[in-house]
């Protein structure tokens, strides 16, 4: 059984949650219900609710002390049935009205829910590829979904709870006040000697659950490492059967002695609550039969038994507002993590003034360009360089000297911390967003393909596309063959990031989904390197008439691709090195040369082999 007054642990913080409780500041306090306001019709509507569930909840009680005086003791027969009709009606509307309560109440919980899930979208969807490569993606999906699902809980359980807990009591305070003011002081001066022990007693059932979690924890770990196939090879082979035993039997022994004592503190908490609990009514009823019996008082019985509920219905809520402090703390905690992500400002802004060209020709220019992703690593260097319209552009270099870090910042998934990158003769700083990434079309060594159809993955980038539209795309990709195979064609599940499909295949896909695009300029990342020399020549097909026909720029590692280039631009360390053509670069005796040597080189041969052989097995079967 969980300590009362919530869940498990929700009386008590643990270590952690004290050393990280949040400042609850009023700039805070003023945030977190600036969410709540566009819905205060219904949040009025549903304090109205709580109040007259309150006090409805609180008649049957008053009523009580009518039905002893007037009905039973006054032997009236027909006061005695009107007012037990009364209470169970008056309980029946208070029960109906709650259901109203909880409605309005978890309405606005949702429509809160819904709001906070959409601008925290909204607002990642702006933020830069930084914050994606820099962020954990679980911690992000975490804050999107377990955060904000507790900002839900937070509105039907914790605010939900301060306000109608505090209503009950003020509604029973007054009730007894009005009855008698003697009883109802006593009553008061009683509720803390009931809650201290309450506290005391759930402290320790806490404390003890939590270690008995601890000790399950530790007793499944030994579980998962011993009773795997690999854990039980490993036992086996070194001996240690009767160490593993031993580890298991005391922890196992640990187990059971906190059960026990967890058992037992529940049966005292029970104890003790029951014996604290029966103090309050025994001193109403002894201090009302005094003021009766000596003072002739206007006191009743039914005036002492409504007293007495009256002062039960107060036990509760008492509790509850005492350990509200704990839920509070990690409501506002929770508010805090959602804020963190909120007061993030997205790195990559759309200019005040953005510029939309007329006429797009695909032109790129880094002037002086330099980048990092920590001041004291640089990535790039002193970066200039110019591709013209239709040309196209080759870039080599060691792994690591910054060629896709170079290349993503046309399209600004990240910004130049130096130097200006130009687009069309303009900055791409001063370029409307939207339209930049437009006319920029980058197939990645990494496709991603959603879940979906083959045809929904294209549609991605044009959702008009015509059937001839996908076709032709499809066709110049040299995937067109491989999809018309399909029973269900352009309809075929790609499956989670494409996995039914092969590498090859995926990668085609994304080169028709970027031609669909129709962008101005083609960036080839490393498009064929982690794929077999089939698929990549199937590739290399369809990339080569788009190089021939497009502005593009090729980040390769073959040979045969870098020789369509108009320049071959060399990186090593984050500078350019060497620049020009294949010719000219490999009698320089540079780091080109010793790139043609190692990989390029060796390459060429092998698919100059491979031809040899496929002509060669050709003639042979004719």
């Amino acid at each position: 059984m969980p300590p009362m007054g919530g869940p498990r642990g929700a009386g008590y913080l643990t270590e952690e949650e004290k050393q990280n409780a949040p400042k609850i500041t009023g700039a805070l306090l003023k945030r977190v219900f600036s969410y709540l306001l566009p819905y205060w019709k219904q949040l009025l509507l549903t304090l109205l609710c709580l109040i007259i569930s309150s006090v409805c909840s609180m008649l049957p009680s008053v009523l009580t002390g009518r039905i002893i005086d007037d009905g039973i003791l006054g032997r009236n027969m027909r006061a005695l049935v009107t007012l037990i009709l009364l209470s169970l009606l008056v309980t029946f509307l208070s029960n109906l009205i709650g259901v109203a309560e909880g409605y309005l109440n978890t309405w606005i919980a949702q429509h809160i829910t819904f709001d906070m899930r959409n601008a925290m979208y909204r607002h990642l969807q702006s933020m830069s590829q930084r914050f994606f490569t820099s962020n954990n993606q679980g911690d992000i999906i975490t804050r999107m979904t377990s955060d904000i699902d507790g900002v839900k809980s937070t509105i039907t359980g914790t605010f939900a709870s301060i306000l109608s807990n505090s209503i009950t009591l003020i509604v029973a305070l007054v009730a007894m006040y009005r009855k008698n003011w003697i009883l109802a002081t006593i009553g008061i001066i009683i509720v803390p000697l009931f809650t201290i022990p309450m506290r005391k007693a759930g402290k320790t059932r806490w404390t003890l659950t939590r270690e008995a979690q601890e000790c399950n924890d530790e007793i499944n770990g030994i579980l998962n490492e011993t009773m795997s196939v690999s854990g039980q090879t490993l036992v086996k082979l070194f001996g240690k059967e009767d160490y593993e035993y031993g580890r298991y039997e005391n922890a196992n022994r640990r187990m059971i002695r906190l059960n026990i004592k967890e058992s037992l503190a529940g049966r005292w908490f029970r104890v003790i609550i029951s014996t604290v609990s029966s103090i309050g009514p025994m001193l109403l009823y002894l201090v009302g039969g005094i003021l009766i019996m000596k003072y002739d008082s206007s006191l009743t019985v039914g005036d002492i038994t409504v007293l007495v509920a009256l002062l039960g219905r107060m036990y509760g809520p008492v509790n509850q507002l005492l350990n509200v402090q704990v839920d509070w703390i990690r409501s506002m905690a929770m508010f805090t993590r959602i804020f963190e992500y909120f007061d993030m400002e997205p790195e990559i802004k759309n200019d005040k003034h953005p510029v939309i060209p007329k006429e797009v020709h695909g032109e790129v220019e880094f002037r002086h360009v330099n980048f990092y992703y920590e001041p004291e690593r640089q990535i790039l260097r002193d970066i200039t360089f110019r591709l013209r319209e239709g040309d196209c552009v080759a870039i080599v270099g060691p792994s690591g000297s910054g060629k896709s870090t170079l290349v993503n910042l046309i399209p600004r998934l990240y910004d130049a911390t130096g130097g200006c990158v130009f687009f069309d003769g303009i900055g791409v700083k001063r370029l409307d967003l939207a339209f930049l990434r437009s006319h920029i079309g980058i197939v990645t060594q990494e496709t991603y393909l959603f879940n979906g159809t083959i045809r929904e993955n294209l549609l991605y980038v044009k959702p008009d596309a015509t059937e001839e539209e996908l076709v032709e795309v499809c066709r110049k990709a040299n995937i067109y063959d491989f999809i018309e195979r399909q029973e269900k064609g352009f309809d075929t599940m790609v499956g989670n990031r494409g996995l039914k499909l092969s590498g090859g295949e995926k990668q085609r896909i994304s080169i028709a989904r970027v031609l669909l695009k129709d962008p101005a300029l083609l960036i080839f990342d490393e498009a064929t390197s982690a794929l077999d020399s089939i698929s990549e020549a199937k590739i290399q097909e369809a990339i080569d008439p788009l190089v021939e026909s497009r502005t593009s720029i090729l980040i390769a590692h073959r040979l045969s691709t870098i020789l369509k280039a108009d320049e071959i631009l060399v990186l090593k360390d984050g500078r350019i090195v060497e620049r020009g053509k294949h010719r000219d670069l490999v009698a320089l005796g540079g780091v080109y040369t010793e790139l043609y040597n190692t990989q390029f080189r060796p390459d060429a041969e092998a698919h100059a082999a491979e031809d040899k052989d496929g002509e060669s097995t050709g003639s042979g079967e004719n």
